[in-house]
């Protein structure tokens, strides 16, 4: 086999340059065709320098790389080549982009999720597009050269770069107001500064969570609140917001069901799980709702199959994989109808008089949303078993989704069911979701987006409440928003619980305080 003719460091980074424009960058230069404002003359002026300066930026990455690292150079430029593949073919299927928000989802996204986008077409598409380069990055002989060309070369690549810059002096407004957009498009440098972003910014977050003043439980009424975070859920879907098909049967029929319009504060389960539990809108960690209501003595048990979520610091944390081990015998400890499993007698057996049930469920969660709920429940046929391939067919995608609703239905009517039967407590049920979900509209799927660039079906959310007879009374219309928050619910439930605190506000409650 014949070896490969050397190249030089100047001509090895120009072919690296044009290779990551060329196979990881034209959704970025789409979008810039797409969204800006110029004439035709200035809109090619524009792309042209943007061209130029990418070329040269690229280039004197990778000769700096390549000149000072050698070895580990030519490895970390074949491991950038696999991840710019991979992120374009994120980018190109799902409608996504690399800001930090898609990072931090990425580093908070288990194995048993992530397997879901495993597909033929994505091996390929990185077996072209991020194996081969990196091969051909790993074993294509370089002379280095020396030190003073290095200097010239960057020299000048800035230079080049400072003219064009300023040169593009007028679209500077432009440029920062679709910041986000170019930032989470244009590789490798999106997801590398991101995920700076991401580290810088949970560093910076507190080691604790900022104490919340104390409160005090202000009865012995023996109550209880079930609290169910839901997954990707978006109000559209729900037959209870007027949703055309039948995916709310058992709800809908439910006496003393309450129904709010809501949105989310964020498009993806960190912050949107935060948002649920904290007292007010903030980027600072406060004490959260189940972590302030067992300091101040309620019986809190937090049970999930998702993860993500802030900080809980309880006694009783207990993930799905336990609640199966500990009833081998539940039908459904696949699904997340292991969460609602023996609820009843948990209750029951509470020493204190207050107690609250967090349930953090997964149930609409893609991009595998066929694999979500027992078989019984697939009454919207046929199905697509995953995302991309719902990409071919909306309407199978819908179906699964739907079916995703139509199995919460019959938890959260199941769960207000066994809470009515339990005449010796007072009981409340509160359903929120983190987050809405893109079904293919305007082309996008799942969820992550930025909130400003989020389309309605990624933050319209359903906010449900049930509330035994004799508990509380609910506000009237008119003393509420006509859209409520998710911080809605620490208040609510502080309130529910008797627990009278500095940390209270009325005005985010739906009840009327005692």
């Amino acid at each position: 086999m014949k070896s490969l003719r050397s190249l030089s460091l100047f001509i090895f980074s120009c072919i690296v340059s044009i290779g990551t424009l060329l196979c990881y960058n034209l959704p970025f230069f789409q979008y810039v065709a797409n969204n800006s404002n110029e004439n035709v003359g200035g809109k090619i002026f524009l792309l042209a320098s943007l061209v130029v300066i990418m070329l040269v930026l690229n280039f004197m990455m990778t000769y700096l790389v390549m000149f000072l690292m050698r070895m580990v150079g030519r490895i970390l430029l074949a491991i950038l080549s696999m991840i710019n593949a991979t992120a374009v073919y994120f980018i190109i299927t799902y409608s996504v982009m690399m800001d930090q928000t898609t990072i931090e989802n990425v580093f908070n996204t288990r194995y048993s999720e992530a397997s879901g986008f495993f597909s033929w077409s994505l091996w390929l598409f990185i077996a072209v597009f991020g194996v081969l380069p990196a091969l051909w990055c790993l074993l294509q002989p370089v002379v280095i050269g020396k030190a003073k060309k290095l200097a010239i070369y960057c020299g000048a690549s800035l230079a080049v770069v400072l003219v064009v810059a300023l040169a593009n002096i007028g679209q500077t407004l432009w440029i920062s107001q679709h910041d986000t957009e170019l930032g989470g498009l244009l590789q490798p440098w999106s997801y590398l500064v991101n995920t700076v972003r991401m580290i810088s910014s949970q560093h910076d977050e507190q080691a604790e969570e900022i104490k919340l003043p104390d409160g005090k439980i202000t009865d012995n009424e023996k109550a209880v609140v079930v609290l169910v975070i839901g997954e990707s859920a978006r109000k559209a879907n729900f037959q209870l917001y007027g949703y055309q098909r039948n995916t709310n049967p058992l709800l809908s029929k439910q006496d003393g069901l309450k129904v709010y319009e809501a949105t989310s504060c964020a498009t993806y389960t960190t912050a949107g799980s935060k948002a649920i539990l904290e007292p007010k809108n903030t980027d600072d960690l406060y004490e959260l709702l189940p972590n302030y209501a067992f300091r101040t003595g309620v019986d809190v048990a937090w049970r999930t199959s998702n993860w993500g979520e802030p900080p809980i610091h309880i006694d009783e944390y207990v993930t799905d994989d336990k609640l199966a081990e500990h009833y081998p015998d539940a039908e459904e400890k696949n699904y997340d109808g292991i969460l609602f499993h023996g609820l009843r007698e948990r209750i029951e057996s509470s020493q204190k008089d207050k107690v609250l049930i967090v349930l953090h469920t997964s149930t609409s969660h893609g991009p595998k949303y066929a694999d979500k709920y027992p078989k019984k429940f697939e009454v919207f046929k046929p199905v697509a078993k995953n995302v991309e391939e719902g990409e071919k067919n909306i309407g199978m995608l819908v179906n699964a989704y739907d079916n995703t609703i139509l199995y919460t239905d019959f938890l959260l009517d199941g769960l207000i069911n066994t809470l009515r039967a339990m005449t010796d407590w007072k009981s409340a049920m509160i359903f929120i979701s983190d987050h809405g979900e893109s079904l293919g509209e305007n082309k996008m799927f799942m969820h992550g987006m930025p909130m400003r660039l989020a389309p309605k079906e990624q933050y319209e959310i359903p906010f449900l409440v049930w509330t035994s007879e004799g508990y509380r009374d609910y506000k009237p219309e008119g003393e509420l928003p006509a859209v409520l928050e998710q911080h809605y619910i620490f208040h609510s439930v502080l309130n529910l619980l008797s627990i009278e605190s500095p940390a209270y506000d009325k005005e985010f409650d739906v009840y009327i305080k005692r």
